[in-house]
């Protein structure tokens, strides 16, 4: 189960990414983060958490980071994992920025549908907000 949304970003894939490197205030443009921290530095193979406003602390993993072009969070909880996957496509003058979530493991045919209509409705705010703080438009 794969939910997908974009948006056009009048910023360069090096600003957006360096909004994405500041892992302890992804809450500030991400209303589906309450806190997020990471144990070292934004490379693969770093180990993190993130809590989410309703919910239980979950631990994260990056699995591909490219500067200025996309990087992979990887949660798991027993039996369901969870690819938060953001990529970063200079267009024509700005960048198009992708955030994708994708769900596998036996649970995702209970938790996924339930996600996938929060992605939906909070994806498009996350984006939108992160358009804001990249184009420069003052405090999100």
């Amino acid at each position: 189960m794969k939910v997908e949304h974009r948006i056009a970003i009048a910023a360069s894939p090096e600003t957006i990414f360096r909004v994405y490197e500041d892992v302890r205030n992804w809450h500030s443009w991400d209303p589906d983060t309450k806190q997020a921290s990471i144990d070292g530095p934004f490379r693969v193979g770093t180990t993190g958490r993130i809590t989410p406003p309703k919910g239980m602390t979950v631990p994260m993993l990056l699995t591909e980071v490219e500067p200025a072009k996309c990087f992979t969070v990887e949660s798991k909880i027993p039996l369901f994992r969870m690819l938060f996957e953001h990529e970063l496509v200079p267009v024509d003058g700005v960048t198009e920025v992708v955030h994708r979530v994708t769900f596998s493991g036996l649970l995702s045919f209970v938790l996924g549908p339930m996600l996938s209509r929060q992605l939906n409705s909070g994806l498009p705010v996350t984006l939108s907000r992160l358009k804001a703080l990249a184009e420069g438009a003052g405090t999100v």
